[in-house]
């Protein structure tokens, strides 16, 4: 007489399913994690919610590993498109030199000094001291660190650049004018003050560096272009380490 082949038991555990992956963290899936047709479970049956067959998603948000890759490179390369054009003069360095002498001079001269000068050393750089200084009070002294270099790198790397480029000015025959420094001090110190102290704080970060190259277009400080340069040259730099610190305080 045939045995009827008994079903496995679970007294040992063995039919539970494994710990599934906390909320906000995106852990490596074994092998047959996600429909390769291994199961999971010791009694051969599939999941019964979609867990098992959950992918971690490429949104590349805070909490979420690996982050998206090519972004930062996404940006060098714009930053190197925009390089070449100002070099030698394309089309796209024209259209810039007619879209800013249509913008040169428009808006109130109070509010729009007032915009420009956000990216001024006496204005951005306490705000990023006043974060750096409670990020060591808070033991985060690595990143106070890496927030005071950032800022050491904007005319380490934007005077040669300035001096090789020699750009002239918008309303000036005077060159030196791309990329902006005033765009890149904007964006690394209210960028880097909102990294150190909480990432909630980071569109108005965003928005104060924003402000800071509409004032200067719009002054007839910069070229558009000269702005755009510096968002793509130093967000290159703030986006891997927006994504590798996670949670502010």
């Amino acid at each position: 007489m045939r045995e009827t082949p008994r079903p496995q038991g679970t007294a040992d555990g063995s039919g539970t399913e494994p710990p599934q992956p906390r909320p906000g963290r995106a852990l490596a899936h074994t092998i047959g994690a996600s429909g390769s047709g291994s199961p999971h479970r010791s009694d051969r049956r599939p999941p019964h919610t979609p867990r098992g067959a959950r992918h971690t998603g490429l949104g590349g948000r805070l909490g979420t590993t690996p982050p998206v890759p090519g972004r930062p490179a996404l940006l060098l390369a714009v930053f190197a498109v925009i390089t070449w054009q100002v070099v030698v003069h394309g089309p796209l360095a024209r259209f810039d030199e007619r879209a800013s002498r249509a913008l040169a001079g428009r808006g109130p001269a109070p509010l729009t000094e007032l915009l420009a000068d956000l990216g001024n050393m006496q204005v951005a750089l306490p705000v990023l001291a006043a974060a750096a200084a409670y990020a060591v009070w808070r033991g985060r002294r690595a990143q106070a660190l890496y927030a005071a270099l950032a800022m050491a790198l904007v005319p380490a790397l934007v005077v040669p650049l300035k001096l090789l480029v020699d750009r002239v000015g918008p309303l000036t025959s005077e060159t030196g004018y791309y990329p902006s420094g005033h765009t890149a001090t904007a964006l690394v110190a209210y960028c880097g003050a909102a990294l150190l102290v909480h990432r909630r704080l980071m569109p108005l970060a965003v928005l104060l560096t924003a402000a800071t190259g509409i004032g200067l277009v719009l002054r007839g400080y910069h070229w558009p272009l000269d702005v755009v340069a510096s968002v793509c040259l130093f967000g290159a730099g703030a986006l891997p380490v927006r994504r590798g610190r996670g949670q502010g305080s």
